[in-house]
């Protein structure tokens, strides 16, 4: 028996708000000056994004895509309980969070103790409520594993992957959402307070070029069509499913029962340029939710960053990570589903692997 179990899940923000803030990014979007009048008019939308949109702008559809999606959550939290790891180590996207101008790495291990955490930081930026009706200033403790993140940088780095590591959050900003919201929707009906596992965060540079050209966020079409400054890439595809090779291997030696998750939705509505941020690029995300169902990992590792950042693909790295464990694990995959939406952003998709 495996002492590893693998798990693919969301860290979607606006899973957090009120089912009439969900939506809140295509509203924000919308009043993008820059993009064609004619693709803003619902009248011209594809026939998902105009069913979903509705008469009330989304709210109607968030509360079925909540349901959706907190059924694949308890699949993910069910299969992690059953298998009884010692830990989670949660591979996540630095949305100019922790890191910014001062330093960039490819990957980090936040290796931390006990960290007190804001729950709706993200929210209370966004100055959108949240879904349960309590505090905006609620925080949780993560567990930390400091001793077990520590040898995993020193097994990671002797297997030929330099992986950059971390003692301390940043001072004066929150704690990295795609963490923070991992432990949250695994214990949605806690809002994260009673999750019983500790958690070492993996943080990927998954936005890469657009990580300091648009601090993490929507990038408005003037500022793309004047030339954007771009920053150097992330580590690429192929790098990010070495990286998981590497981990699967440290993690399979380490004689503890570990959870791998990869934590993020698939291509963002607002990366995806070429639709001029309306949409996700479900043809993309297909394709590769295709392969890995299939077991096709050479699709996998064939994808490029320039396909990657052109499909708004970004934060999928964390999942390339995944795929590269559960590969070099020969862990099988038990379950998954897609979830498609056209005007909630971004694609979701859970996946359970042993």
């Amino acid at each position: 028996m495996s002492n590893v179990i693998g798990i693919g899940m969301t860290h979607y923000p606006m899973l957090a708000a009120t089912d009439a803030h969900m939506a809140s990014l295509m509203k924000t979007i919308l009043k993008d000056p820059d993009i064609p009048a004619e693709l803003k008019d619902p009248a011209n939308w594809p026939a998902q994004a105009k069913a979903e949109w509705g008469d009330d702008e989304g709210t109607t559809a968030a509360a079925a895509h909540r349901e959706v999606l907190r059924q694949g959550l308890r699949r993910a939290r069910t299969a992690i309980d059953e298998f009884g790891p010692d830990l989670l180590v949660v591979w996540g996207d630095d949305q100019y969070e922790n890191f910014r101008e001062e330093v960039i790495p490819s990957f980090c291990v936040l290796a931390y103790d006990d960290t007190e955490v804001e729950a709706f930081a993200v929210l209370k930026l966004l100055k959108v409520p949240n879904a349960w009706d309590v505090s905006q200033d609620l925080t949780f403790t993560m567990r930390g594993a400091l001793d077990f993140a520590k040898q995993l940088v020193a097994d990671v780095g002797s297997e030929g992957v330099d992986v950059a590591y971390s003692y301390e959050q940043r001072k004066g900003v929150h704690f990295p959402h795609a963490f923070a919201n991992t432990q949250i929707f695994l214990d949605y009906d806690h809002i994260g307070r009673e999750f019983p596992y500790p958690i070492v965060p993996i943080a990927v540079n998954c936005y890469g070029e657009h990580v300091i050209a648009r601090k993490g966020g929507i990038a408005r079409f003037a500022d793309i069509q004047a030339g954007e400054d771009l920053d150097p890439p992330g580590p690429s595809p192929r790098r990010c499913f070495e990286m998981g090779q590497a981990v699967g291997r440290a993690v399979r030696d380490s004689g503890r029962r570990v959870a791998l998750v990869a934590s993020s939705s698939w291509s963002h509505a607002f990366l995806n340029d070429k639709d001029w941020h309306l949409r996700p690029d479900t043809g993309a995300d297909r394709r590769l939710y295709d392969a890995m169902v299939a077991g096709d990992y050479d699709a996998w590792t064939k994808t490029t960053t320039r396909e990657v950042v052109a499909a708004g693909q970004h934060e999928m790295l964390n999942w390339f990570c995944l795929l590269g464990a559960m590969h070099e694990l020969g862990l099988g995959l038990q379950e998954s589903e897609f979830v498609q939406t056209e005007v909630l952003n971004s694609n979701k998709v859970f996946a359970v692997f042993t």
